[in-house]
């Protein structure tokens, strides 16, 4: 069993699509194609898992760089999530986020002198 990552995919691409592609060099066990939380829009890549790992490298080969609804096809062996790098940045940056020794929360705040 080896599940593919496929990338580069057109919005409007289906699962049958998908799957008839792959299938037409060996069996596939499974095809998700990851949507958006919120709209439920295709995000643009998905996972093929294909039962034979000989038929999922001639697949790879085969495919990648080809067309598929307008866009050329990134296909390569998904990498479990532990083995990818991980990057900084994300929904809160990769600084310190105010945890650190000048931190003041749980400390009563001084008033501050007037503006004017």
């Amino acid at each position: 069993m080896k599940n593919l990552y496929v990338g580069n995919l057109s919005h409007s691409t289906t699962e049958a699509e998908l799957r008839a592609v792959f299938q037409a060099h060996g069996e596939v066990e499974k095809v998700n194609i990851v949507t958006d939380r919120e709209t439920g829009r295709a995000r643009g890549f998905a996972f093929v898992e294909m039962t034979n790992s000989g038929e999922a490298e001639k697949a790879v080969a085969a495919l990648n760089g080809t067309e598929l609804g307008g866009r050329t096809l990134k296909i390569n062996e998904a990498k479990p999530k532990t083995d990818r790098p991980r990057s900084g940045g994300g929904a809160y940056g990769g600084g310190r986020g105010g945890h650190g020794p000048d931190d003041y929360r749980g400390q009563a705040r001084q008033p501050r002198e007037p503006r004017w």
